[in-house]
């Protein structure tokens, strides 16, 4: 099947996508549970251990520069997910950090006009203002759920995702499993060198003797369902379908995110919680829908 497929997923191939988006938003509470035995870097760099090994023994490295990849790695694997895990071990609840990573969307745009030179359109301005009130509901708040550090450390995790997809996207149609696989190779050193001088020998031995068997089942889980499965169906999907067809599904991440949250960790739903979450999907449902809209008003008018 082509990318000029119709842009209707099938029914098994949207609960394919809408699993990983189940997988994607859990995975936040899972790494709160992991973080309660072992330090935000040394976790980080455990869990893209997992990736690397045995499986970039059985696929081949794909055809991009070693740069192209080591920008990737060090983008999401450092910037990314060692960042977010600093945050969520004690400044942001999981089901916020869900919400506000999402904000990656705007960031992506905005390399993305920063880069093609394209002009940003009204319905980005709309969609960015909209986010910016959901965080600012965020941000006003002070009951613990996320400290203005948790925040900045947040969306600075989110713009490294960014970052991450323009880099992977100069890689052009590659394995994106493989891709990922390959370029944690760059992940792992800085991760465990920056949990050896910042978090110390001490904690990273003690962590891993306090580690429980959950603690190794979310490590698992977080290499194998959220990078693996995750990862490779997503890119799967997207080598079939056109990205606004698949991309729009990625609403559901906080969806779960925040929902899991609340039933396994009893994080709290208030109102202003309730807002936030409306205020940034609303944005993001704009930025993400909005050409959708066009293309088709365009496409009927020509008919």
């Amino acid at each position: 099947m082509s990318m000029t497929s119709p842009t209707a997923l099938p029914p098994r191939h949207l609960v394919l996508a809408v699993a990983v988006m189940a997988v994607w938003g859990c995975n936040f509470v899972v790494i709160k549970l992991a973080l309660a035995h072992l330090t935000p870097l040394l976790l980080a760099a455990l869990r893209f251990t997992l990736v690397l090994i045995p499986a970039v023994f059985f696929l081949k490295r794909p055809k991009v520069s070693w740069g192209n990849l080591a920008a990737y790695g060090v983008l999401i694997g450092v910037g990314q997910f060692g960042v977010l895990f600093i945050a969520m071990r004690h400044d942001i609840t999981p089901g916020l950090a869900s919400l506000v990573m999402q904000v990656q969307v705007f960031f992506t745009i905005g390399l993305a006009l920063q880069f093609t030179g394209e002009r940003i359109r009204p319905a980005q301005i709309g969609a960015l203002l909209l986010a910016v009130v959901g965080l600012g509901i965020i941000l006003i708040h002070t009951d613990g759920s996320a400290t203005p550090l948790g925040l900045a450390l947040a969306m600075f995790a989110a713009l490294c995702w960014a970052g991450g997809n323009m880099v992977s996207k100069a890689a052009g149609p590659v394995n994106m499993l493989a891709y990922v696989i390959w370029a944690n190779m760059f992940s792992i050193p800085p991760l465990f060198a920056l949990a050896y001088l910042v978090e110390g020998p001490t904690a990273i031995v003690n962590g891993i003797r306090s580690a429980d068997a959950f603690t190794w089942g979310a490590l698992i889980f977080q290499s194998v369902g959220n990078t693996m499965f995750g990862y490779g169906a997503w890119g799967w999907l997207l080598a079939r379908y056109p990205a606004g067809t698949v991309a729009p599904t990625a609403l559901l991440v906080p969806i779960f995110g925040m929902a899991a949250s609340t039933w396994w960790l009893g994080e709290s739903l208030p109102l202003w919680k309730l807002a936030a979450a409306a205020f940034v999907m609303a944005g993001l449902a704009l930025g993400l829908l909005w050409p959708r809209v066009v293309a088709w008003r365009v496409a009927r008018i020509a008919a």
